[in-house]
């Protein structure tokens, strides 16, 4: 990802006089133009970086130029290092691995097992149960994709089960509600959209038809804002839970949102977009869980759970 990539070019700046554009594309696996505006990124950032033209000519720091070590502390080392092998849980590649070590390779000796053990004490682990290797090509792609300005194409299914094929300028990936998603701009839509990585197939990259960045939407940048369109009309609902299945509850919902009831059961009320995601996700609660409220929503999910049983109850007869 980009913040790795800088960090990675600032530590080979201060260990090299000079580098040359190419091979850090090379290295990076990525274009020189992509190289040309990380360095206008890290100029931006308040380290001084230089273009040295001609034969001999590369990338290096402006001239007496040195990166202040107490910029980070040790407890801040620690801390982007776990930041990065939490990432590399689904998100991982060589570069990562690199970077973590060169990170590691400025504690001083003193401090390197306190280092160790800040380093090993949290770590989150964005990969699925079932594997990552399928969801990982399909991030590793849309990277690439993002970093050359490429358009991608795809088969999409959304949550009401209708399938399209889209052309879209990808700009960022976004890891929301343990899913991963792609915010891009839709070329038939002629906006931008959020397509979630598991909905995709057949996904490509066009290496012929490049795009020019376009500015995100304000309320769109936000990395708090729901991955639901909420300017749709937004369903409240009550679910119950009885005491033997509070530990479902807990599970999705968290201790917090449930409110003790005087016949010893438990509620929850929540707020979410009416669509199949959402009848999906009552129904996967299975027998722990009932609506209370709206009725519309009850008969719903009465309704399908009936069609659920009709089918077994035929599978069994036959």
């Amino acid at each position: 990802m980009k913040l790795e990539r800088l960090l990675s070019i600032i530590i080979l700046l201060l260990n090299r006089r000079m580098v040359q554009a190419k091979d850090l594309a090379e290295q990076f696996e990525v274009s020189t133009r992509t190289i040309y505006r990380d360095i206008e990124a890290i100029n931006g950032a308040g380290i001084p970086i230089v273009t040295y033209q001609g034969t001999n000519g590369g990338i290096g720091l402006a001239e007496g130029y040195r990166l202040d070590r107490n910029v980070l502390n040790n407890d801040e080392l620690a801390a982007i290092v776990t930041a990065l092998r939490s990432i590399s849980t689904s998100y991982g590649n060589e570069q990562h691995a690199r970077l973590m070590e060169k990170m590691s390779s400025v504690v001083p000796p003193a401090y390197a097992e306190e280092f160790q053990h800040k380093t090993n004490r949290v770590l989150i682990d964005y990969s699925p149960w079932d594997g990552i290797e399928r969801l990982r090509s399909k991030l590793q792609l849309l990277n690439d994709a993002i970093d050359r300005c490429l358009v991608v194409k795809f088969i999409y299914s959304n949550a009401e089960g209708e399938v399209t094929d889209r052309i879209v300028e990808p700009h960022i990936l976004i890891f929301k509600g343990k899913s991963w998603y792609v915010k891009a701009y839709c070329v038939a839509k002629e906006q931008f959209r959020l397509f979630k990585l598991h909905r995709m197939k057949a996904l490509e990259v066009d290496a012929e038809r490049t795009f020019t960045r376009r500015e995100l939407p304000s309320q769109e940048q936000a990395a708090d804002k729901s991955s639901h369109d909420t300017s749709q009309q937004m369903t409240e609902f009550v679910l119950r839970f009885h005491d033997d299945s509070r530990h479902v509850a807990e599970e999705w919902f968290g201790i917090e949102e449930m409110m003790p009831m005087e016949d010893g059961t438990w509620q929850v009320k929540k707020a979410y977009r009416e669509d199949e995601w959402l009848y999906s996700f009552i129904l996967s609660l299975s027998h722990h869980a009932e609506v209370v409220e709206p009725p519309h929503l009850r008969e719903i999910i009465a309704h399908r759970a009936e069609q659920i049983a009709k089918k077994y109850r035929n599978n069994e007869t036959t």
